[in-house]
Formats: structure tokens, sequence, C-alpha cells
């Protein structure tokens, strides 16, 4: 497939902010049981605020892969059998739960609505139903690609895990930057956390790529164009020039530029953040954690490069000689 830069750009913003979400709901959580240092309201709203940066920034950067971005409403109206749909519902129900956490904490609001006597329950119901709104929302992209059953690639639940994984490892090592800065107190959870994420990340983008390796195509050229003689040779595309089809279904680039950008994207996600964030625990070194977030976003940005180059659609087989 070719990789549109819109996509990879909104995926990888929006999974940083729902990531951070979960970062910072999570430690507020865990403050109210008194297991972490609590903190001000305003650490939350901004947070939850710069999350909400995240999930907007993705937003506008899918209005370029529109042709025609004011009929943008209509991709919702398929939500009964469309992932794609789903998500275009997700994504802004996450974004005004996040807007309504950030104000909760903001104002401080809260009361004793089921009598147990214990402070920060609105926060904590708030930020609970953007949490399981946030996961939906992993789930729904990661599906877009997943549900697609002839592209072998994808259709595996580590598409699904791994969205999920990469998303929450980026979060949790912006909220250690983030608490760097803010709440020094909390840092060495949220780092603590995000180096257990870009290891269990790893595992589970290591598994997809061994997992591609070995796959045995079940197109062909008889599938591609629906004829079972036992001898087909191709001898046109059926093109005098590019189309639609040789643009956006094919990539381009040779095999040994996407084995570079495969072990670019293993270095930049995975052990450099990692060694990073255990020299900012060590040093107590901000820039550190700064630093391993810079580096991990870059690498994800390969990483999303790779995922959706990898993706050889069946039609390439009927493209696939210029003539």
């Amino acid at each position: 497939m070719h990789p549109a830069f819109s996509v990879i750009f909104l995926t990888t913003l929006i999974g940083v902010g729902q990531g951070l979400f979960l970062a910072l709901f999570s430690s507020q959580t865990y403050s109210i049981v008194n297991v972490l240092p609590a903190q001000p309201g305003g650490y939350y709203a901004l947070g939850g605020l710069i999350a909400l940066g995240f999930l907007a920034a993705g937003l506008v950067a899918s209005f370029f892969h529109l042709g025609h971005p004011e009929r943008a409403w209509r991709s919702a109206s398929q939500w009964r059998t469309s992932w794609l749909s789903r998500e275009v519902i997700a994504l802004p129900l996450v974004m005004g739960l996040l807007f309504l956490y950030a104000v909760v904490n903001w104002l401080e609001l809260d009361a004793d609505l089921f009598g147990w006597r214990l402070h920060g329950q609105v926060p904590l119901i708030v930020g609970a139903l953007g949490a399981a709104a946030t996961l939906g929302l992993f789930l729904c992209t990661g599906m877009i690609y997943g549900a697609v059953k002839f592209l072998q690639t994808w259709a595996t639940p580590l598409t699904v895990l791994n969205y999920f994984l990469l998303g929450s490892a980026s979060g949790f090592v912006f909220a250690a930057a983030y608490a760097a800065f803010k709440a020094p107190n909390v840092v060495e959870f949220y780092a603590a956390w995000a180096m257990v994420l870009i290891v269990a990340a790893f595992a589970g983008r290591a598994a997809a790529l061994l997992r591609n390796a070995r796959i045995k195509q079940v197109a062909n050229l008889q599938t591609a164009i629906g004829i079972r003689h036992s001898k087909v040779q191709q001898r046109a595309m059926g093109f005098m020039g590019g189309s639609y089809n040789t643009r956006e279904y094919r990539h381009g680039k040779g095999l040994a530029f996407l084995k570079s950008v495969k072990w670019i994207f293993l270095a930049l996600v995975f052990p450099i953040p990692f060694l990073l964030l255990w020299l900012g625990l060590a040093l107590g070194s901000s820039t550190a954690y700064v630093a391993a977030f810079a580096v991990q976003y870059v690498g994800l940005l390969f990483e999303r490069w790779f995922f959706f180059a990898q993706a050889d659609h069946p039609q390439n087989l009927y493209y696939q000689v210029v003539g």
C-alpha cells in the first residue's frame, strides 16, 4: 500500500493523546486511594488539554486525506458495519470527555455521589468514562485495518494490540516528560510504566513482524483476475500511464529501503527511548524524558509508514507489469 502521511500523523498523534490521558487518569486514580501523591486539579486539567490537543491535531491531519472534506460528516453514516465510521464517532466522543475531564479538574468539582466518603469521585467517574471511550477508539482504529481480511499482514489481532500498546507507550513517555516539569514526585510512576509498555509493545510488534515474514500469500494471478487456468502470464498493465490503482496501492520502494525503515523504527521506538527513560530515572534528568518522547515519536512515524507499506494489496498482481 502507499502510505498516506495524513493517516500516519492521524494515527500516531491520537495514539499519543489517548496514551497520555490513560496515564493521567491512572495516576489520579492511584492518588485517590493514596498510592501516589495527590496533585492539584490544574495538573490533570492541563494534561487533559494537552492530550486533547494531540487528538485535535490528529483530526486536522485526517482532513488532508479526504478528497471532499466538506462531506466528512457522511463518513459516520455507516456505523453499523464500518469500523471507520465507528472511529469517526468515537474520536469526537473521546475529545468531548477529555474536555469535560479537564474542566472538572480545573474547577475541582466534586461531590459524594454514592456515599463512599471518597474525595475525587466526580473526576474519577468522568475519567472512567473517558478511559472506556479511549479503549473503544483504540479498538476502532486498529480494526479499520485488522478487519481487512484480504490484506494478510493486517488481518490479525496483533494489529489492534499493537495500536493500543504503541499509543499507550508513547502517551506514558510523554506523561513522564510532562511530570518532570509539573509533578516530579510522580515522574517515576509514568517512566516505570512507560518502560513496561515499551517492552510489551516491542514483543507485540516483533510478533507481528515474525508472523508477516512467514505468511504464504493466498492470492495469485488466477484469483486476481478470476481465471482458473493453470498457466496465466501477464503481458501488460492495462494503462499507458499511471492510475489511482498504481499510485495508491503500491509504495514504489525497494526491499532494501523497506528493511532500512524497519530497523530504523525498531531502534527509535524501543531501545533508545527505553535507555533514555532509564537515564532520566538514574540522573533525574528532565531532558532525558523529553528526548525519549521526541525520539520515539519520530520512530513511530517510521513504524506507521512501514505498517502501511508492508501491506501488499492483491490488485498489485494484476498491475505489476507495465507492458
